[in-house]
C-alpha cells in the first residue's frame, strides 16, 4: 500500500540519519474509502493526487508548528505492507485520507520524495501563517492557503535526498 508521509526538511534530514521514517503509529495519507468517496473517482491516479495533496497540507501544519523549518512542504511516498496501515473513520472530514501507520518504516522503502521548489518559499511561508485563519473560516487566509497549494511537489528519486538536503541551508 503507498502511504504519503508529511515531513519538514528537519525530519526529512532526520529520517536520513536515522534510516527510519519514525516509530510507529505516525500519521500518513493513502487512499481511504473516504477519499474515495470525497473525490468520486475510481481512478486510481487522481486518487493518489488527491492523498499526496492531503500529505501536503499536513507538511504545512507542521511547517507552521516550527518556525525555523525551511519554508518548502515536503511529502515521502512509500509503500507499506498491507495491514500495516490503518484509517480512522470515525475521524470525520477533517481527516481525509488519513491513516496511522504502525510499526517503523526504513527510509530505504521510499518510493520518491516530493517537496516545493524554492520559488514557493514565499507562498508556504505566507500559508503556513495563514493556516490558523484559515481553519477558522478566514477567506482571505484560506486564499493564501491556496496559494501554496497552487505550487505542483516536485518529484525527487530517494537518491536525490542529499542533494534536496544540501540545497535547503
Amino acid at each position: 500500500m503507498r502511504v504519503y508521509v508529511p515531513l519538514t526538511l528537519p525530519g526529512l534530514a532526520e529520517a536520513y540519519k536515522t534510516g527510519e521514517l519514525g516509530a510507529g503509529p505516525f500519521v500518513a495519507y493513502a487512499v481511504t474509502p473516504g477519499l474515495r468517496e470525497w473525490c468520486r473517482s475510481d481512478d486510481m491516479e487522481e486518487l493518489e493526487y488527491a492523498a499526496l495533496n492531503q500529505a501536503a497540507l499536513a507538511s504545512l501544519r507542521l511547517l507552521a508548528a516550527d518556525p525555523g523549518a525551511p519554508r518548502r512542504r515536503l511529502v515521502v511516498a512509500v509503500d507499506v505492507p498491507e495491514g500495516a496501515a490503518a484509517a480512522d473513520p470515525d475521524r470525520g472530514p477533517a481527516a481525509l485520507g488519513e491513516v496511522r501507520v504502525s510499526g517503523t518504516v526504513a527510509l530505504s522503502k521510499a518510493a520518491a520524495v516530493h517537496a516545493d521548489a524554492a520559488d514557493a518559499e514565499a507562498e508556504v511561508t505566507a500559508a503556513a501563517g495563514a493556516l490558523e485563519a484559515a481553519d477558522g473560516g478566514d477567506d482571505d487566509a484560506q486564499s493564501l492557503v491556496d496559494g501554496a497549494e497552487d505550487h505542483e511537489l516536485l518529484w525527487y528519486a530517494t537518491q536525490e535526498i542529499p542533494n534536496l538536503l544540501g540545497s535547503a541551508g
